[in-house]
């Protein structure tokens, strides 16, 4: 009986130390543009000089 209760007294100490993280949001990025085609970034070979997108447009999937 004393080690049941020993048992009983411990275990939520030794459960608290379990923590699980929380998941990663992931990383979204939504750009809006007017009267832009594919054609018009410089990554795909415009005219526009555009780094921050080229820079996305190269380390992206």
């Amino acid at each position: 009986m004393k080690r049941v209760l020993t048992s009983i007294l411990i275990l939520p100490f030794l459960l608290s130390g379990c923590q699980t993280s929380e998941p990663e949001k992931p990383n979204i990025i939504i750009i809006m543009s007017d009267d832009m085609g594919y054609s018009d970034l410089g990554c795909y070979g415009g005219e526009i000089n555009t780094p921050q997108l080229d820079d996305l447009a190269a380390g992206g999937l």
